[in-house]
């Protein structure tokens, strides 16, 4: 008793027995409450003890003895199975002292024989009427030596405790105003959303309680209130339903709403049975404590109705806390927020929430079945994870369909929601695209391979590895199968090589005879080409080399393309070659892939027009020109054009020394080494996913190689004013050589002049035509010396500039344009 909590708890109880009690001698209630405290304290500290020794057989004889000789055989029986149960049982919960129970069990049945003969026994403030200090003065006929301040059970034979609870009892009637049974009745009411008599909800204080004015002991108010937390989480969780449930089909509820709301109805079916059989209970008579009406076990008390709502009230607390939860969540969503409540360690929380999940997720799950096995996207409401957009079929794989992050349901991971999107996709590209349905055979197969049904229903929350078991072994035959369509009904790689052969140049024969004959037409301004003129050109290029023995179908799909172009522009300028990609091709070759062939086609294209161009030069400068020249016999004229024609040569040799080397690089350092590694991605790709990152990878490495990426924005001017140079020299040594033959023709007296000028040069007389021959040469020095300074400073530029790219493989470019270092020590000694 030296708890400060417990001696103030012993104090107010006496204090209340005293000011309840009739009227003592004195007159004053307060003079008796030293005594009366002293005499509870020596009470609460005393030893109680029996005076006989433990013998728990000996006892339980006793008891069915005493039974048998009142007559209650069935008792005595009934008594015996229950202690053999009660000896039985081991572990948490069991009774170790069981003779000590039987023993007070056996005491208080005495104790009750005995009631009459201390009905009128006297007391002090509701305390068992025992002497308060050494020399009592009581008008009873019996008194009860206080024993040294020990209490023994078995020489209790006027049975004090029982008037001791009889008066408690009334005591508490007293301040009661409310039976417990109407307050049992209200509860039960609030439990159901329903306002009681005394019970009612506060819409202020968002609670359920009793009115202030209303007497009531603090414990029970307290009870009351505890007990009718469970109706405001009824009143929440109908609440959503109601709502939801008035909404549907809306949007915002959706299918996987739509379950929850239905998991819900079936537990408040639970919780409404459990009341029911509650309010039944609750129409039996409550007893008042101590008293003898009623069968034990069939009356409903606060307390006993706090213990059979323990569980509910655990159930109804999960359930208001997922509808504040998924209040604003819908479908995946709202699965995963539910998902993550169930990671719990209580047993009971986990086997409620596991079997919520089911109804929720199942929705859910015949989506994933529907999407996996049949390519149905049924989500009317956006709820499923995977989102379809209304697109053309040659973006159907790209952008038909994408995952909504959102929507993703915690309990899929990344890896395998992936997995489901393509497998769904694949069976949509070969249905759409490919106007194949072997995918059915494919996903039935590996349903059956898995051991999983193909029916609805067949998945559920608590199968995830059976999910992903299906979904890998329906990707790997779907993906299979669509492999196969596009390798062998759609020939992907013949197509893939006839792009190289000829958006790419690779077929040098056909390219070469392709430039000899458009040259001349694109060399007129553009807006005067007839693009059917250059198909029919086209046409005859193919018919005159080794192309006209590849398949006609990839033929036909080789085509002539015209740019936009403005004024000045040239047919070099605007002629292109197109290849036409069909369904379901233009998934890999869509309108952005092409045109990035098609960047690289003018890119290759212009450098063989560089090479064509030096070809032609070279074909004007070789010896039998020189020798057949009639500058031979002026000596001054011959040294003169002697010296141009051999800085022409210097100059064509740098710039074909360039371009050869260049065009070697990008012939088999960049084109031929890229296909090899896209032959063996394409042959090792196992879906549609692989082979569009093979073939991206494979266009990317010739854009990056051959400096057409974003990174090579500077140097790839620099190689353009390289290449307009060479043609600008072209177009210079043309017209140079032009003069040169109408001088040739002067000097022999044959000239056919075309033009006004060199006409004008024919008049002159000879002496006029070597005058006119040198100021010609002197000119061309000129231009020739422009052109070549122009030439090596763009040169000097191109080559500092490639130790700074980021691929490794132009070293090699580096590396075959300077193997003398000559560019290098050039460069240094500048």
């Amino acid at each position: 008793m030296d708890d400060p909590k417990a001696l103030d708890l012993v104090k107010e109880l006496v204090v209340r027995l005293l000011s309840s009690r009739s009227p003592s001698p004195s007159g004053d209630p307060s003079a008796d409450l030293p005594h009366a405290l002293r005499y509870a304290h020596r009470l609460l500290s005393s030893r109680m003890s029996p005076s006989l020794a433990p013998d728990e057989p000996a006892m339980a004889e006793s008891i069915k003895r005493h039974l048998a000789v009142l007559g209650r055989s069935a008792d005595a029986l009934a008594f015996a199975d229950l202690h053999s149960k009660l000896a039985a049982r081991s572990g948490p919960g069991s009774v170790r002292n069981r003779w000590a129970l039987l023993y007070l069990l056996k005491s208080l049945s005495d104790d009750r024989r005995r009631a009459d003969l201390l009905l009128h026994a006297p007391s002090v403030g509701g305390l068992p009427a025992l002497p308060l200090d050494p020399h009592p003065v009581r008008p009873a006929k019996k008194t009860l030596a206080p024993s040294g301040g020990v209490l023994l059970v078995s020489k209790d034979p006027e049975n004090i405790r029982e008037i001791a609870l009889r008066e408690y009892a009334d005591l508490v009637m007293e301040e009661t105003e409310v039976s417990e049974s109407a307050l049992v009745r209200d509860v039960l009411y609030a439990c159901q959303g329903i306002d009681g008599r005394y019970v009612r909800f506060d819409k202020v204080s968002d609670s359920y309680d009793l009115p202030e004015s209303l007497k009531l002991p603090r414990s029970t108010r307290t009870m009351v209130r505890r007990l009718c937390e469970l109706g405001w989480l009824f009143r929440k969780v109908r609440g959503y339903i109601t709502e939801s449930m008035s909404q549907f089909p809306a949007e915002d509820v959706g299918t996987i709403g739509q379950a929850f709301c239905s998991a819900l109805q079936d537990e408040l079916s639970d919780y409404y049975k459990l009341l029911a059989v509650l309010e039944s209970q609750s129409l039996n008579p409550i007893p008042t404590a101590g008293s003898d009406s009623g069968v034990p076990g069939n009356y409903l008390s606060l307390r006993r109705l706090a213990v059979w709502l323990a569980e509910p009230m655990v159930r109804m607390r999960l359930m208001a806390v997922l509808v504040d939860m998924c209040r604003n969540l819908r479908g995946g969503a709202m699965a995963g927020a539910i998902h993550g409540q169930a990671q719990h360690g209580d047993p009971l929380v986990q086997e409620f929430m596991g079997r919520l999940l089911r109804r929720v997720c199942s929705p859910l799950f015949e989506m994933v079945r529907s999407w996996v096995l049949e390519g149905e996207l049924e989500d009317v409401f956006a709820e499923f994870f995977i989102l379809s957009r209304p697109v053309k079929a040659e973006s159907l794989w790209r952008e038909g369909y994408q995952i909504q992050s959102a929507m993703l349901p915690s309990f899929i991971s990344p890896t395998l929601a992936q997995r489901i999107l393509r497998t769904g996709k694949s069976i949509n590209f070969l249905r759409v695209c490919c106007e194949d349905n072997g995918w059915a055979n494919a996903a039935a197969k590996a349903a059956a391979h898995v051991g999983t049904t193909t029916r609805r229903g067949g998945l559920g929350y608590g199968e995830t590895d059976a999910l992903e078991a299906l979904v890998v072994e329906a990707a790997k035959r779907i993906d299979q199968h669509l492999m196969d369509v596009i390798h062998h009904r759609y020939r992907f790689r013949d197509h893939c090589l006839a792009i190289k052969r000829y958006l790419l140049l690779g077929q040098g024969d056909f390219v070469q005879y392709l430039m000899d004959i458009v040259g001349p037409e694109l060399s007129e301004p553009a807006n005067t080409i007839s693009s059917f003129q250059l198909a029919g050109l086209l046409e005859t290029a193919i018919r005159a080399s080794n192309a006209q023995y590849d398949d006609r179908d990839i033929l036909d799909r080789l085509k002539v393309k015209m740019m936009e172009h403005g004024d000045g522009d040239r047919g070099w300028d605007v002629f292109s070659l197109e290849y036409d990609a069909r369904v379901p091709l233009d998934t890999v070759f869509t309108a952005s892939v092409m045109k990035r062939y098609l960047k690289i086609f003018n890119y290759l294209w212009k450098l063989k027009r560089v090479e064509h161009a030096l070809i032609g030069v070279w074909k004007t400068m070789k010896p039998n020109c020189i020798i057949s020249c009639s500058f031979a016999k002026e000596s001054a004229v011959k040294m003169q054009f002697v010296s141009m024609l051999r800085r022409c040569q210097v100059l064509w040799n740098e710039m074909n020394h360039f371009v050869t080397n260049f065009q070697y690089y990008i012939r088999f350092e960049v084109l031929e080494v890229s296909w090899a590694q896209f032959s063996e991605e394409m042959d090792a790709a196992k879906d549609l996913d692989d082979l569009l990152a093979a073939h991206d990878k494979y266009l990317n490495s010739i854009m990056e190689k051959s400096l057409l990426g974003e990174r090579s924005r500077d140097i790839i001017k620099t190689l353009f004013t390289l290449f307009d140079l060479i043609l600008r020299f072209r177009s210079h040594h043309d017209r140079w050589f032009e003069r040169i033959n109408e001088l040739q023709l002067r000097g022999r007296g044959k000239s056919r002049s075309k033009s006004k000028e060199l006409g004008s040069w024919v008049e002159g007389g000879r002496k006029a035509m070597i005058q006119l021959a040198r100021e010609f040469f002197q000119m061309m020095g000129e231009d020739l010396d422009t052109i070549a300074k122009e030439y090596s400073a763009s040169l000097d530029d191109f080559i500092s500039q490639l130790p700074m790219q980021q691929h490794v493989d132009l070293k090699f470019l580096l590396f075959r344009l300077d193997f003398t270092e000559y560019y290098s020590h050039l460069s240094s000694s500048k």
